[in-house]
């Protein structure tokens, strides 16, 4: 398929051949997590935040190192701890004296000030310091004093969670999980995975991550994914699914009925829809598929559906309640 290129993207390959080396790139370090890596990059694309979860030593950190290297993106990282505060991740105001002795307060940026930020272990930090990254994931800007200070166009945060239930951490209050654009999971590795970590990582030296996107090209690529077409159809039927999820809607799906107090939020759909657009860029498609839909509806609504008491009490899984939803909904006629 021929790609139509922007301005600041001449003289390069098509996105699905970059996209295709992008991939091969990242899974050439990064073992065992195909479907991971997939819907990583599908959020990338589509310009979204990331929330990683798994148990610690899954290749969580690496990942997001190696995504960084292959795109060519200033990388910060912050270690979240709960004795962090705010003022560590989105900087502050220090006094400055001047060559005449005058004395003003200067703003020091934080390690927020980044293309790619990597919020490690971040449900290991506090409520407060937790919601200093909301207006930054928004709106791409922070606020300190009365001064607005913007942020990267290709800001990203990829924030990594040990699961809820562990010591030490603090959940994530809704308001927070609803910017992300996906949450994903890892999975322990096959057994044929885990030797191949191992031959891989203590024979010999580390491969180096080769560079295959700049940031100039990813702002591209982002910029062709809302220009894939989605046609009025498929768009109704994202539209249905949303409305499915929601318990006070007659004709949802008896599991949501029962299990579900909030169904996903209007930013769901819009994650449902941009990352299904990059998901047809990806394969070299100019068009929404119902496929790509369905695809995108677990990473961009699992941490969106509000379980109520009794789906908590049975220790439901989001997953299980999105399946139900796809299975109801009927996919309409062009």
């Amino acid at each position: 398929m021929t790609t139509t290129q922007s301005d600041n993207f001449d003289h390069t390959p098509a996105a699905d051949i970059l996209i295709s080396a992008l991939r091969q790139e990242i899974n050439r370090h990064i073992i065992g997590h195909q479907d991971l890596i997939e819907d990583l990059i599908a959020a990338l694309l589509a310009g979204g935040h990331v929330l990683l979860e798994g148990v610690p030593g899954l290749g969580k950190t690496m990942l997001a190192r190696v995504v960084a290297e292959t795109i060519s993106l200033d990388f910060s990282r912050i270690q979240c701890t709960p004795d962090l505060m705010p003022a560590d991740i989105i900087g502050t105001r220090i006094v400055m004296q001047q060559e005449h002795g005058a004395r003003q307060f200067e703003f020091q940026p934080g390690p927020l000030f980044t293309e790619l930020l990597l919020a490690d272990e971040v449900n290991r930090a506090t409520p407060k310091t937790q919601s200093a990254l909301l207006e930054a994931m928004e709106e791409r800007q922070v606020t300190v004093g009365l001064e607005q200070h913007k942020l990267a166009e290709t800001f990203t945060v990829f924030a990594t969670q040990n699961p809820i239930e562990m010591e030490g951490t603090y959940p994530l209050p809704e308001a927070q999980l609803d910017r992300f654009m996906v949450k994903l999971t890892a999975q322990f590795p096959s057994a044929q995975a885990l030797a191949t970590i191992v031959d891989r990582e203590t024979i010999g030296s580390k491969a180096k991550v080769e560079t295959i996107l700049q940031a100039n090209m990813l702002s591209a690529l982002r910029k062709q994914v809302r220009d894939i077409a989605l046609a009025q159809h498929v768009r109704d039927y994202a539209v249905s699914i949303i409305v499915a999820t929601h318990p006070s809607e007659t004709n949802t799906v008896a599991d949501i009925s029962r299990y579900v107090r909030h169904g996903a939020s209007p930013r769901g759909l819009l994650s449902v829809v941009l990352t299904a657009k990059a998901r047809a860029l990806m394969q070299g498609r100019a068009n929404v598929s119902f496929d790509d839909i369905d695809a995108a509806v677990k990473p961009a609504l699992r941490h969106r559906l509000i379980q109520n008491f009794e789906g908590e009490a049975q220790g439901l899984n989001t997953d299980d309640l999105l399946e139900s939803v796809l299975h109801a909904t009927a996919r309409p006629s062009a």
